[in-house]
């Protein structure tokens, strides 16, 4: 009879099975896993202290240092953070190289990155360069993806010792091959920390930067400056930011006003061309109207000082003032910068105010050959008297005569001119021409002087002469 099966199985097949599992086991004992493994472990040496006791991963010489069994619940990444405990750190880091990366290339997925088995000499790292997420380490290779022969980039080309180191004297290395000029130029500029600006992106290539969209648009001759003047000893992205804005960061040095003005030059000037000011003088204490408008500056500003430059009138018409002070400093009550020689003056405001007829005459009829100060200002210094009152009235004219015309003349006399109900009386009734200060009443009055003298005496009155000082109205009981 054959042998009885156990399902699809015969005894012996179970037999040969467990004596080949047998004899498996015993190999992969004898040779330490050896016959399982890819390939053979990396010898390089890292330049750090050894980890776990060895220098490299070819010293391990245990699979299970690395490989978990299946039902170990560590992941070979926890086997790989053991020993590597400065990754541990860098992953709580995100600043630092591997605490950059995006999962599945982050804590959790080494092997992503690292392979083993590629034999002894082999590196540990292994890149995709196309999907390697290098802005995420702070510079992109946007504009690093060709060299300029056309030759396509590989990381050994910038990390020639190890990938997680760069040197920064690469950047300068390359760039001189094909600008030797513009490298020299620009390390003497700005240093040789190239990353300390540049990103990858030529953000700062002349092609792709506009300064206009900065708050300090480039416009006239700021376009062809170069930047090493504005943005001085610049050694980072802050530095370049940090530049003055304001005119007289950069030109304080040659201010011709030395601050007078102040800093704001853009009142002034323009980036066009910094000679050709214009001032808006209406913003400053002393506004320029009528012929002032068109004096040179130069003719108040002796020697470009602005600043305490004179303003009243006499600072600097003062040698050209015809009334030799007579009128003080304050040109202004009478004349204006429209028309110096056309003046008006308030004479109300002097103590002889014009009125009547005065108000026309020619000033020098008065002021003769321009004098002012001291013009007399009675009425007899101008207008001589007349033979019919000559000395008669004395000089104050105003008594009898006004402004407004000198014929019309009024006299309060204070005694009654129709004395003794006649009729008004003609001057000379009473007074003897041409003295019309002196009187008396014996023309009508038959009196006796002696008479008159005795009685008055009689009665105590020694000033009998004066009649009207005590007969005022010419009446006898007065």
């Amino acid at each position: 009879m054959g042998m009885q099966r156990i399902g699809c199985l015969t005894p012996l097949g179970l037999i040969a099975g467990a004596v080949a599992s047998a004899l498996v086991a015993s190999v992969a004992m004898i040779s330490g896993g050896a016959m399982f493994s890819p390939g053979p472990l990396s010898a390089v040496a890292g330049d750090a202290l050894p980890l776990g006791g060895v220098k490299s991963h070819a010293e391990l010489g245990d699979c299970t240092a690395c490989h978990a069994a299946p039902w170990d619940s560590a992941t070979m990444a926890d086997r790989c953070l053991a020993c590597h405990t400065d990754i541990q750190a860098q992953l709580r880091d995100p600043q630092s190289l591997h605490g950059s990366l995006p999962d599945p290339v982050g804590a959790r997925a080494c092997r992503a990155c690292h392979t083993e088995h590629k034999g002894a000499q082999a590196s540990l790292t292994s890149l995709d360069e196309r999907s390697f997420p290098h802005d995420r380490l702070g510079f992109s290779l946007a504009a690093h993806r060709t060299m300029k022969n056309g030759q396509p980039f590989t990381c050994a080309d910038c990390h020639a010792k190890r990938l997680s180191q760069f040197d920064l004297a690469q950047c300068e290395t390359c760039h001189r091959t094909y600008q030797a000029d513009f490298v020299a130029s620009h390390v003497n500029d700005y240093g040789k920390d190239c990353l300390s600006c540049h990103d990858g992106v030529d953000r700062f290539a002349k092609a792709r930067f506009d300064h206009n969209t900065f708050p300090f648009a480039l416009v006239g001759k700021h376009i062809g400056v170069k930047c090493s003047q504005c943005h001085v000893n610049a050694r980072t992205l802050a530095d370049l930011k940090g530049a003055p804005q304001a005119c007289a960061g950069c030109h304080g040095k040659d201010d011709a006003h030395k601050g007078a003005f102040g800093t704001d030059c853009a009142q002034c000037h323009t980036p066009e061309d910094w000679k050709k000011a214009t001032f808006d003088h209406n913003l400053a204490a002393f506004k320029l109207t009528g012929k002032h408008a068109s004096v040179a500056c130069d003719k108040c500003h002796v020697n470009n000082v602005f600043k305490g430059t004179p303003q009243a009138c006499a600072d600097c018409h003062s040698k050209d003032d015809a009334h030799k002070g007579a009128f003080g400093t304050d040109c202004a009550k009478c004349h204006t910068p429209e028309d110096w020689k056309k003046a008006t003056f308030d004479h109300n405001l002097a103590a002889f105010k014009l009125t009547g007829a005065h108000v026309n005459v020619a000033c020098d009829k008065c002021h003769v050959n321009n004098v002012f100060k001291g013009t007399p200002q009675t009425c007899a210094a101008c207008h001589p008297e007349p033979d019919v009152h000559k000395g008669a009235f004395g000089t104050d004219c105003a008594q009898c005569h006004t402004t407004t015309t000198w014929q019309g003349a009024t006299f309060n006399h204070t005694f009654p001119l129709d004395h003794g109900r006649q009729g008004t009386q003609p001057c000379s009734r009473c007074h003897t021409p041409p003295n019309y200060k002196a009187y008396t009443c014996y023309n009508c009055h038959e009196h006796d002087p002696a008479r008159i003298a005795s009685r008055h005496r009689e009665e105590g009155i020694a000033q009998f002469d004066d009649c009207v000082r005590c007969h005022p109205t010419g009446r006898g009981g007065d």
